[in-house]
């Protein structure tokens, strides 16, 4: 059995723990809320955004854009891997990196695959498994998102794919579904699915919170050139989106796993002083048995 030291000893260093893991908590729900925030100030920007292009994709033809093109032959992919900078937050990151893996096992097997990694976990498990890192963009993952990160590595990825390094992008993300539910997601970013599902988007919701249909969208210049420059900056927002979503599921994720930690160091103090006090009494009763003892021999 533990000495008295021994146990005590452990009861003081896991309250320590648990001082510690409620902090980081307090911190993850602070961060939360901001990423959370940024996350809903986007969405009208985005919805608006797919609005006006639905609307003028169903205007323009397919061949408006080489980024509406698929490749006849896809040997090349490019796949960016959303994960987190920092570690204590649960299976966030392995859930993330399991949805690359069967990725790479099955649709993906045969393929020259690069990575384009937002974090330095997925980054980190890209270079220990060889995979070939495009880009890596380390410390934009968990604070506040920057637009520029999105539209910089969007931009390279476009790049690539008009000059035939890449025939195809995919984006893997973190859906935040809610605080207890964030989901591993894939999608496919280029080439741009077709008119056809950008038109059936904006035609699933017509009208605006109030029922009022909205109004068609004229264009000047002509719908095929503005629908042009709008393809791009399409890309960039669907990368700024997943970032964001990342991000904010990163700090629930965390939020949750702290919140685990700091009641499972409670359940042990409990446990531990449990011990203490058995093994207190133990101490007692052996000294009055002693005393006892030595009473009846003094009698004797």
């Amino acid at each position: 059995m533990a000495t008295l030291k021994e146990v005590q000893s452990k009861i003081v260093s896991v309250k320590k723990t648990k001082q510690i893991t409620s902090a980081m908590k307090m911190v993850a729900t602070s961060r939360l809320r901001g990423s959370q925030n940024a996350m809903e100030a986007f969405k009208p920007y985005a919805s608006k955004f797919s609005e006006v292009l639905g609307s003028i994709a169903g205007k323009s033809g397919e061949g408006v854009s080489p980024l509406l093109i698929s490749k006849d032959e896809v040997k090349k992919v490019a796949v960016l891997l959303c994960t987190s900078d920092r570690g204590l937050c649960g299976g966030f990151n392995i859930n993330l990196i399991d949805k690359a893996v069967k990725m790479l096992k099955s649709e993906l097997q045969g393929k020259k695959v690069s990575f384009v990694c937002y974090g330095k976990k997925g980054r980190d498990w890209a270079k220990k498994q060889g995979i070939p890192i495009a880009a890596e963009y380390i410390g934009v993952m968990g604070g506040n998102v920057d637009f520029s990160v999105a539209s910089g590595s969007g931009q390279a990825l476009i790049d690539s794919f008009l000059e035939g390094n890449v025939d195809e992008v995919y984006l893997i993300y973190s859906d935040f579904q809610g605080m207890a539910k964030q989901i591993p997601t894939v999608k496919q970013i280029l080439p741009i699915p077709s008119l056809d599902e950008i038109v059936e988007q904006e035609d699933a919701a017509p009208a605006d919170d109030a029922g009022t249909f909205l109004p068609e969208h004229i264009c000047e210049p002509s719908s095929d050139a503005l629908l042009g420059k709008m393809l791009p900056k399409n890309v960039f927002i669907q990368i700024y989106d997943a970032l964001l979503q990342t991000s904010t599921s990163e700090h629930a994720a965390r939020m949750r796993a702290m919140e685990n930690a700091t009641k499972a160091c409670e359940d042990i103090v409990e446990e531990l002083q449990t011990i203490f006090n058995k093994t207190r009494q133990a101490g007692i009763t052996s000294d009055l048995m002693d005393i006892v003892g030595g009473a009846e021999a003094l009698k004797g």
